[in-house]
């Protein structure tokens, strides 16, 4: 009886340290270069790549026709050890759409990569600024369009306003007060007093900007009610930068 139970005793502390003596020794740290999914046991063997920061928002929007300026990103061993960052870029500021920058740094024990991703678009500081106008609307018998308005930003992110709109006998005068969806841009039904003061002009319009930022076409609709010399019609206008 005593016999057996000492081959019991033995029998499990055999089975314990074969079981201690298996355990598959590693790297156990997910984030290390050489981490080890099988491994059960931490040998401190974990080696590391190098840490990259970026400066700046990792997802970023700009405006079309910007210029784009890489905030970049720095790096780092483990130890502190500064570690030099190189970068590839498809940014073009020029065109509407979604871009990349990849950064890399490396060291012995591996390549670490970051992304940042960069938005180009429409909105409303693409709008803003001075522009020259050609147009097939008629001049003062017609819509009366001013050759280089302004526009500035209206009372809201999605409204701009075109400043010295109208082409008068003296000056430029008017302000047209537009509505922007992205590359979109609406104006509501208005009237202002037609060139000379016998007449107004009653007009409304929509349109569009071009990808790159430099330019927009806006059709519109206007009646002209000045005596005897007005009229009414369609047309076109392009502003361009």
């Amino acid at each position: 009886m005593r016999r057996t139970k000492f081959y019991s005793i033995l029998s499990l502390v055999l089975v314990l340290t074969f079981s201690v003596a298996c355990k598959k020794k590693g790297c156990t740290d997910s984030s290390a270069a050489n981490y080890n999914e099988e491994a059960k046991k931490d040998d401190g063997s974990c080696v590391y790549s190098p840490v990259i920061s970026l400066i700046g928002a990792s997802d970023t929007t700009i405006s079309v026709a910007t210029t784009w300026t890489d905030p970049y990103a720095t790096a780092a061993n483990i130890d502190g050890a500064v570690v030099l960052v190189s970068d590839v870029s498809d940014v073009d500021a020029s065109q509407v759409g979604d871009y990349t920058v990849t950064y890399s740094a490396s060291n012995n024990n591996g390549t670490t990569t970051v992304i940042r991703n960069v938005h180009v678009v429409i909105n409303q500081d693409t709008w803003l600024g001075d522009w020259s106008v050609s147009d097939n609307c008629g001049g003062g018998t017609g819509l009366a369009l001013n050759g280089s308005p302004n526009v500035i930003a209206g009372g809201s992110s999605d409204q701009i306003l075109i400043t010295d709109f109208f082409s008068g006998v003296t000056g430029s005068y008017g302000t047209a007060i537009c509505q922007i969806d992205g590359e979109n841009i609406t104006i509501a039904q208005a009237s202002d007093g037609a060139p000379g003061g016998f007449g107004d002009i009653i007009y409304e319009g929509f349109g569009s900007m071009n990808s790159d930022g430099v330019s927009f076409t806006i059709t519109f609709t206007w009646q002209n009610t000045t005596p005897l010399t007005g009229g009414s019609g369609t047309c076109q206008a392009t502003y361009s930068k």
